[in-house]
């Protein structure tokens, strides 16, 4: 929770600023333990008229968290001392939830706390694999080429998310659109013809009374339709946030004939690029394998590289413990086996993200070309058998007043 707090210096000067707490007797005390006297303090958010605060925070947006960390190695780099450098950084975030959290990491950094330490009290807001990259830095002295080293590599994970995206976007608006062409045929078009139909007393085709009561079915009971649509959506959601629920549907889709293989070779190109990252910043390897299965996207396969840690904490080889699990592609396995052999596991794990991240960019692009189609095919079949059912009746009064 935020909270606007004016202080008092030691010195008498009033100073102002955003800080982050648990509840505001914890903020209160830690100010004052530090020498400041609590002026007015107010969580942010809080609208007079009726007194409640808006607990909601704005998203750290990922290009301005980049941004941040390039200018924090620029200026450790140039030989700013890093509470300096905070300090500079801070004020110019205009994020407030970023601001201040930044105030509260470099006030912790200030007092001597590391800055992995301060970076990981926030999970919520910052990957694991960065605070460990921090570790890093900080053991080895290097934090700001540690630094430029996870922004290159979060600018490769948000290039291959981009492209994957972008390629889903085309098929996504062709559902869209077929679901509203849909809806409008059923909800204003169909009525029009079947009151226009009811005028000549005559029985209709199946295929037209199928349409008709179909609609006549959602038009006079929306309400209930649409509050059963919420409830199933509601019942989903809770179903999706039962326990370990994740990992039974991640563990279904790696499973799938030809997605799941796709998704194997994502989840091991997210594995490869993250591992490869900590092991340049001096993270040992088992370490690296626990951040990186947290990092993972897919709960299923992280749940198997938790145990491939346990076993190489107990002394088998990674290459080993990844085979005996049989989850992970075969050219992985043979590749990191390589890499453990030649002593080059980190460059191995960088090429092993390289191979499949083209991988899945060829299968992506090659099942969007087959989908696009059939999308466009299923639309027009749709479209014409209801156009079809809804006129095939003219078609018989025709036929009768021709003959």
């Amino acid at each position: 929770m935020e909270f606007r707090c004016r202080l008092g210096t030691a010195g008498g000067e009033i100073v102002e600023g955003v800080y982050v707490a648990d509840s505001e007797a914890r903020l209160r005390r830690e100010l004052e333990d530090k020498g400041l006297f609590v002026l007015s303090l107010k969580p942010r958010g809080v609208f007079p008229a009726v007194g409640f605060v808006q607990a909601r925070q704005r998203p750290i947006r990922r290009q301005e968290f980049l941004v941040f960390n390039q200018e924090l190695a620029t200026l450790l780099k140039a030989g700013i001392p890093l509470v300096q450098s905070l300090d500079i950084l801070r004020q110019r975030v205009s994020n407030p939830t970023f601001r201040a959290v930044l105030d509260g990491v470099h006030e912790k950094v200030k007092a001597g706390t590391a800055l992995s330490d301060a970076f990981g009290e926030h999970p919520d807001l910052f990957p694991a694999v960065y605070a460990a990259s921090l570790m890093a830095g900080e053991r080895s002295g290097n934090l700001d080429e540690v630094l430029r080293r996870y922004v290159a590599y979060e600018k490769v994970i948000g290039a291959v998310r981009r492209r994957t995206i972008s390629a889903l976007i085309y098929p996504a608006i062709l559902v869209v659109l077929m679901l509203l062409l849909v809806g409008i045929i059923v909800f204003r078009v169909v009525p029009a013809f079947s009151d226009f139909y009811s005028q000549f007393g005559r029985t209709l085709p199946l295929s037209t009374r199928i349409i008709v009561g179909v609609s006549n079915l959602l038009i006079g009971n929306f309400p209930i339709v649409a509050v059963g649509l919420l409830a199933a959506v509601a019942a989903a959601v809770t179903w999706w946030k039962r326990p370990g629920q994740r990992t039974r549907i991640d563990r279904f889709l790696v499973e799938l004939p030809w997605a799941g293989k796709t998704l194997r070779k994502f989840a091991t190109a997210q594995l490869g690029r993250t591992l490869s990252t900590l092991l340049g910043g001096g993270i040992p390897l088992v370490t690296g394998i626990e951040i990186a299965g947290r990092s993972m996207t897919n709960r299923y396969l992280a749940g198997e590289l938790a145990v491939v840690g346990r076993q190489v904490r107990e002394g088998e080889s990674f290459g080993a413990a990844l085979r005996a699990r049989g989850t992970f592609p075969d050219v992985a396995v043979k590749m990191v086996e390589v890499g453990e052999s030649t002593g080059a596991l980190q460059d191995m794990l960088t090429s092993l993200a390289e191979f499949y991240d083209e991988e899945v960019e060829t299968e992506v692009g090659r099942f969007i070309t087959m989908v696009e189609p059939a999308i466009l095919v299923i639309m027009g079949l749709i479209i014409a058998l209801v156009v079809l059912a809804l006129y095939m009746p003219l078609f018989e009064l025709s036929s009768v007043v021709g003959a």
